[in-house]
């Protein structure tokens, strides 16, 4: 039984060549990647951190690198979905938005990072 976004994804357009479907699934599980190394480091700052930096800064900095793989994850299975429809349908790729978006994410956190950072007492 396939979901409905499956149906709904193989109703439009034609088949593409599959070496362009796993290329996308390759960037696809790229981007998981990344998401599941944000939400390990904001784990691991939490739990293994407590000398580094106030506390309510670490868990901060560590709730925002939790959240933004959380978002990245979703963006990243979006981004694929929008990909293959436009693969199917011959329509130009759609612009990478989630990558500007993670840069200016990544820049902030590590900003914050820094601040935490500096803020530990030695």
């Amino acid at each position: 039984m396939n979901p409905r976004w499956v149906r709904r994804l193989r109703s439009t357009g034609t088949d593409p060549d599959p070496r362009f479907s796993f290329a996308n699934e390759r960037t696809f599980l790229a981007w998981i990647r990344t998401a599941v190394a944000l939400i390990a480091a904001g784990v691991a700052l939490e739990a293994f951190a407590d000398g580094l930096g106030r506390p309510g800064l670490r868990r901060a900095v560590a709730v925002a690198l939790i959240v933004l793989g959380g978002l990245l994850s979703a963006g990243a299975f979006r981004r694929w979905l929008r990909a293959e429809r436009a693969l199917r349908t011959g329509d130009p790729l759609p612009l990478p938005v989630l990558a500007p978006a993670f840069g200016y994410g990544i820049a902030v956190l590590s900003v914050l990072v820094l601040i935490v950072v500096l803020a530990t007492r030695t």
